[in-house]
């Protein structure tokens, strides 16, 4: 074999596999945005800020996971409403959202047992004494 034709099938090679790793990568099924509304996400930004360093300004740490008994444990005063949700970066199909109203004093306990064991991004908005707040917590479960 000469030096014309090793070249002709490096190329070809070099093309067939190019080609391989484009319709691989067309057919992935998974990939995902974080959320359906990201351009309204990316105007809210800054009100997202303000209330996350509200929060960061408080003397106490809101969210508390407990590997041991695979719960959350939400530090809030009595009369506080928020929502708490649960999102899982690889599927979006197990995001949980849930509403949290706090009527008792002490704290709150949220139940993760029956998560999916993996990566989870827990985000706490919640309005309290008429301001609002925000943290945010990463956890594996």
């Amino acid at each position: 074999m000469d030096w014309g034709k090793g070249i002709l099938l490096s190329i070809i090679g070099f093309v067939v596999l190019i080609m391989t790793m484009v319709v691989i990568s067309v057919r992935m099924d998974g990939i995902e945005l974080v959320t359906e509304n990201y351009y309204e996400a990316e105007i809210n930004y800054q009100d997202r800020i303000d209330e996350e360093s509200s929060a960061l300004r408080l003397d106490r740490t809101v969210i508390t996971y407990s590997t041991t008994g695979k719960n959350l444990v939400l530090d809030l005063p009595t009369g506080t409403t928020g929502k708490l949700q649960l999102f899982r970066p690889s599927d979006s199909k197990l995001d949980r959202e849930i509403l949290v109203d706090v009527i008792g004093s002490g704290s709150t306990s949220v139940a993760l047992g029956d998560l999916k064991p993996g990566y989870w991004k827990i985000q706490l908005s919640w309005t309290e004494e008429g301001k609002n707040y925000y943290e945010e917590k990463k956890i594996t479960i």
